[in-house]
């Protein structure tokens, strides 16, 4: 590490450069002038205190066989993936809050769709990048001393959880990069349109990305946090893996669209992103738990449903997940 970049030190490539990661061929975020008008610039929905259709937290069995794929949505961005036998978290957040402090910051409106204690044995946590509403260190810890998994996460945020939690298992990945685990199962780390910060002094330092986790029943997209940048993402998907089983996608925190198109895709894009990377079904997530952005709590869902429609593509095929629920991914 060094002075200019506290979290990672390596060659420059097409999307490192000068101690900070960079979307290439793409937009970078606002600056402080544009968060500020954003936030006060009014036209923020309000929120309830609690979600209004909660479901009661799911109690997921130890495994799955080994065809099945299993997904229970805990909140936000944070899902439990059951295939070929692994248990797979994603951006796991069992927090109050996503916050750097633990009595401000956003707040979660419903309880995480499984409690911590209800747990299977879990063998893999993915860290798609350093926002608090996806890299929360402080159930990153638990999860250490409850089932101490591998962490897998792009280059720079293996040093802010290690801070954390040291002597967790933590392996670090750039773009492109394959990680082998067992029962067949492969990573592969691949790009996302977004940034990362953990504070004012630290943009971009840590790189983001999404993964694709294949088995011998399928492939498995978890975009993390992505602008749709006119689907270039979703193009390389298709050209380097084909066709997906399921696809995980963001659909919420995407407005005012003039600051946050280049960071959060909407639900029409979610949608178009669908088709292009050949996903037979799509789970949306990154909705609903913690308000973010302008919109109101449930429009993500209600613009999903009618960017669909209009597609003529069932609704079955791409849920917009709530926490506690559970789904049975079929095969095709």
């Amino acid at each position: 590490m060094t002075d200019a970049n506290p979290y990672y030190r390596g060659p420059q490539s097409d999307h490192f450069k000068d101690s900070v990661f960079f979307n290439p061929g793409g937009e970078a975020p606002r600056g402080f002038i544009d968060l500020l008008k954003w936030q006060f610039g009014g036209g923020r929905a309000k929120w309830p205190a609690t979600r209004p259709d909660p479901l009661p937290p799911a109690k997921p069995g130890q495994r799955v066989d080994r065809d099945a794929l299993r997904l229970t949505m805990v909140g936000h961005a944070s899902l439990l993936i059951q295939a070929a036998g692994l248990n797979i978290l994603t951006d796991p957040v069992w927090s109050e809050r996503v916050s750097p402090v633990s009595f401000a910051g956003p707040r979660r409106v419903s309880a995480p769709g499984i409690a911590f204690e209800d747990l299977p044995p879990i063998d893999v946590v993915l860290v798609s990048h350093n926002h608090y509403d996806h890299l929360d260190t402080r159930t990153l810890a638990r999860l250490h001393a409850a089932h101490e998994p591998r962490i897998v996460t792009p280059l720079g945020n293996d040093t802010i959880i290690r801070q954390a939690t040291p002597g967790a298992k933590i392996s670090a990945h750039d773009w492109g990069d394959r990680i082998d685990l067992e029962n067949g199962v492969s990573m592969h780390v691949e790009p996302a349109h977004h940034w990362s910060a953990r504070g004012a002094r630290d943009r971009r330092m840590a790189l983001w990305s999404g993964f694709v986790i294949e088995t011998p029943s399928g492939k498995i997209y978890f975009a993390g946090d992505t602008g749709f940048n006119d689907g270039k993402i979703y193009r390389a998907l298709t050209q380097k893996h084909d066709a997906f089983r399921l696809a995980i996608l963001p659909i919420g925190a995407y407005e005012p669209r003039w600051f946050m198109e280049h960071q959060h895709q909407n639900p029409e894009e979610a949608v178009a992103g669908m088709q292009l990377c050949n996903a037979a079904h799509a789970a949306g997530c990154h909705w609903g738990t913690f308000r973010l952005t302008d919109e109101a709590i449930d429009e993500p869902r209600e613009r999903l449903h009618a960017a669909l429609d209009a597609q003529g593509i069932g609704r079955e095929r791409f849920r917009a997940m709530l926490p506690g629920e559970v789904w049975d991914v079929p095969a095709g």
